[in-house]
């Protein structure tokens, strides 16, 4: 996290406001990175076991066995962790926000948003 608790806690209610922005900033641009690499290993994954010549198990085996592949799996991993820091980072501070009185963003998960019809305006 790049502030404490108790730095956070003492910021003005714009600049908390402006963190939390900057924080959702970058897990959303490494989210997407994230998601770019792991669609990239499976496309690699899939090239791979197409080109490699056999029956299907000879060609899994080949995949798994792959040290190229184990390779970007690995880093895949190391950024879905990364991935996972920064959005305890923007829970963190969005916690801040609520228990300072200001009216943060309430959880919306996705299965709810896509549930629930727009409402129009002027209502």
């Amino acid at each position: 996290m790049t502030m404490s608790v108790e730095q956070l806690w003492s910021l003005p209610e714009t600049a908390l406001v402006g963190a939390y922005a900057e924080a959702r900033r970058r897990y959303a641009e490494k989210k997407f990175e994230r998601d770019t690499q792991r669609a990239r290993l499976e496309w690699m994954r899939a090239k791979l076991f197409v080109n490699t010549q056999g029956n299907v198990t000879e060609r899994k085996m080949a995949v798994d066995v792959s040290e190229e592949l184990a390779r970007k799996g690995q880093e895949v991993r190391e950024m879905t962790r990364d991935l996972d820091m920064l959005k305890i980072e923007v829970d963190v501070i969005d916690t801040m926000i609520r228990l300072r009185g200001a009216h943060g963003a309430p959880p919306v998960h996705a299965d709810d948003a896509a549930e629930k019809p727009a409402e129009p305006e002027g209502e």
